[in-house]
């Protein structure tokens, strides 16, 4: 396992699991769900939020550094590191409980050089990072699970501070919950308003991507081209994230931002 591990005054939460037919489920000792895996089929992405996350392979063909903030059970992790042999997961999370329980219960591959495992507050390690990444993805909630639990404008400078001059970060935002308006204006006043909110989904998430580097501006139907080659290539709902898309930046020509 490669585990790189900063001291920290921090109690880790317990830990808890739960199994609904195939699906083994994470949970921080609430019945709120922290990522989930289906047993028969551990790499695949099980929940839509996490599917959606991905979204910003419409705009970067295998980026080749990833940051994850937030392990959750290493649902992107596993899906990068299976479908993406071109690109390197660098995982940071404070809980080792969590670390552990990824390895163990959920499949993670260990001694693997593509995977580092960073055990160490995700704020801090970020504020550390200078133009290291092409993506960055958080995911960062505790036991109540109804916000993310970095959501400063410093945070999301430092994210910003993070990435490759063209960049992208995704973010799984709570749309119910009065943080996602808060974590909207800080990271459309961090990224100069090149910010997407997807619509929400089912259990309440939504995800937002921002952009770093030059302005983009690409017609729908690249888009669809492009996202029916990322359905063959990697099995993943593609087309209905262009169409989201769509549907909150109302455009006949494409999307500019």
């Amino acid at each position: 396992m490669a585990i790189k591990s900063t001291k920290t005054r921090y109690k880790a939460e317990p830990i808890s699991f739960s199994e609904i037919g195939d699906v083994r489920y994470l949970h921080f000792g609430t019945p709120w769900v922290q990522g989930a895996m289906n047993t028969r089929k551990p790499f695949k992405l099980e929940l839509e939020y996490a599917r959606m996350m991905m979204a910003y392979i419409l705009f970067l063909e295998e980026p080749e550094q990833i940051a994850q903030l937030g392990m959750g059970c290493a649902s992107l992790t596993k899906f990068i590191w299976k479908y993406m042999p071109n690109s390197t997961s660098t995982v940071v999370e404070l809980n080792p409980n969590v670390v552990n329980a990824a390895y163990t219960m959920f499949k993670l591959p260990s001694a693997e050089d593509r995977i580092q495992v960073v055990e160490t507050d995700a704020a801090l390690w970020v504020a550390e990072q200078s133009n290291a990444f092409d993506v960055i993805q958080v995911d960062l909630y505790d036991a109540s699970a109804r916000g993310p639990v970095c959501d400063s404008i410093e945070f999301y400078t430092d994210n910003f501070n993070a990435l490759k001059d063209n960049g992208m970060f995704t973010v799984n935002l709570f749309g119910d919950h009065p943080s996602f308006e808060k974590n909207m204006k800080h990271l459309t006043k961090v990224f100069d308003g090149r910010v997407i909110a997807l619509p929400e989904i089912h259990d309440g998430n939504r995800i937002a991507l921002a952009f770093k580097g030059p302005a983009l501006s690409v017609s729908w139907t690249d888009l669809y081209e492009r996202a029916q080659h990322v359905k063959d290539q990697y099995d993943l709902p593609a087309k209905r994230w262009v169409s989201a898309l769509k549907q909150v930046m109302p455009s006949k020509d494409g999307l500019v931002v």
